[in-house]
């Protein structure tokens, strides 16, 4: 099986005119991880490939990045404030700035979301839960929300109330951006681009439905669009496992509970036809299922499940690739491993490498990029036939966990460790 490449995210951007080497938003422009660079180096050299510049001041946190055209979006806390920060691409110097909220010092101090890019506007969600809209051009206003004074918008509890705060980065599809409030009568909200009107808002069934596992409340996940069965719809993990809502009227469709933990559920779907792969930490595991429509009625069949001693994801995500899943697996671990889409056959791993704590991934011309807590970029070969490590290097000046996903595009990798942003050259 082929790496499925969803036409309905592809056409979430068509209007935007991006070039080919962007990364509007998180996940890239499919939400997967997947970067469709090619020409890029097959192996790295000892101490990694060439710094083409570092830039610092854009503050602390684990947003990733949007690279779209001449510029780097990000999110950073400076002081007691939240910024959102627009970036030459060109060498990382600081274009402007915009206010967003007051710095998250809860659990982990920093930023969580990454920017998304549509049509030279700015989506953010800060640590707060405000959602702003912002021009691309110059960072001005154009609109925002208060997720929780408008929508109740609340949090699975994570050893503490919004201990954790708003991790999710907006989606946009069409002329909507869909966020994840997590209440019961605004599950998930869509509102019109231009003006942040309300087009729709999920109201979630019952318990009954919904299942007993997890917590109430938005997780720390952000959405993927799928068309299944010929319906387009938005699929989110929330505190009660997985659900699924009618893109265009919001509707709740279907949901399922086994992969919810109570702590926090955090990595994003991975969707190929009607089948969709789901991974959760602290001690839970993961799951595949397969989607069905009949008369009238959603249904979900568990077609395995793998429980936390053979792969559990705890942030880090997974990759969906040639007909195998890529990714780090253990709780606050990050061991490669290769796993059979189809059938949850473990390929190869976990395997052991140098990397310490959870990995973060990203994939780009045949290979996975895994970026490891103590701050160890890993490039892995995309291959089930084993594990093949191709060159690693330390990212500099490590002071805190090194999280925020890695970011490929024109042909350059982007981190972001915490103040600073490196830039690597990667062209083969």
């Amino acid at each position: 099986m082929k790496r499925s490449i969803s036409l309905i995210a592809l056409l979430i951007f068509s209007s935007t005119a991006l070039q080919a080497d962007d990364w509007p938003q998180f996940g890239g422009v499919n939400r997967d991880g997947i970067s469709k660079e090619t020409g890029l180096l097959k192996s790295w050299p000892k101490g990694g490939p060439k710094l083409a510049w570092k830039a610092g001041g854009n503050g602390i946190g684990w947003s990733s990045m949007a690279v779209v055209k001449n510029r780097i979006y990000t999110i950073g806390d400076i002081d007691d404030q939240q910024f959102l920060i627009a970036l030459n691409r060109a060498n990382g110097k600081q274009v402007w700035k915009q206010k967003i909220g007051n710095a998250n010092k809860t659990g982990y101090p920093g930023s969580r979301s990454t920017p998304t890019y549509a049509n030279d506007t700015i989506y953010a969600l800060s640590s707060e839960g405000k959602l702003f809209c912002v021009n691309a051009k110059d960072g001005k206003v154009v609109w925002q929300k208060n997720l929780v004074k408008e929508f109740g918008a609340q949090l699975m509890l994570a050893m503490g109330k919004y201990q954790w705060e708003f991790s999710e980065s907006p989606l946009v599809d069409g002329d909507l951006v869909v966020v994840t409030p997590g209440a019961n009568n605004a599950a998930m909200v869509a509102l019109n681009c231009k003006t942040g009107k309300l087009a729709w808002q999920t109201k979630l069934p019952g318990a009954d439905v919904l299942g007993n596992r997890g917590a109430d409340g938005a997780g720390y996940s952000s959405i993927v669009v799928a068309k299944i069965h010929g319906k387009k719809q938005f699929i989110q993990l929330y505190g009660r496992g997985v659900m699924s809502v009618d893109a265009e009227t919001g509707k709740y469709l279907w949901g399922y509970n086994g992969v919810a933990n109570k702590i926090a559920n955090i990595s994003s779907a991975a969707v190929s036809g009607n089948r969709v792969f789901v991974s959760t930490g602290y001690q839970t595991g993961s799951a595949l299922l397969e989607i069905d429509y009949a008369q009238e009625k959603w249904s979900v069949k568990e077609k395995y499940f793998l429980n936390n001693r053979k792969f559990q994801n705890h942030h880090g995500g997974f990759v969906l690739y040639n007909g195998h899943i890529y990714g780090g697996h253990g709780h606050k671990k990050g061991f490669p491993t290769c796993i059979n889409f189809d059938t949850g056959k473990i390929a190869w791993g976990p395997k052991r490498n140098q990397g310490k704590g959870s990995a973060s991934v990203a994939f780009a011309d045949g290979h996975v990029y895994m970026r490891y807590e103590d701050g160890l970029m890993v490039l892995v070969e995309a291959t089930a036939s084993g594990y093949k490590e191709k060159g690693s290097f330390m990212i500099p000046n490590v002071k805190a966990k090194s999280w925020s996903r890695p970011v490929i595009a024109g042909k350059k990798l982007y981190l972001k460790e915490q103040d600073t942003i490196y830039c690597y050259d990667i062209a083969g």
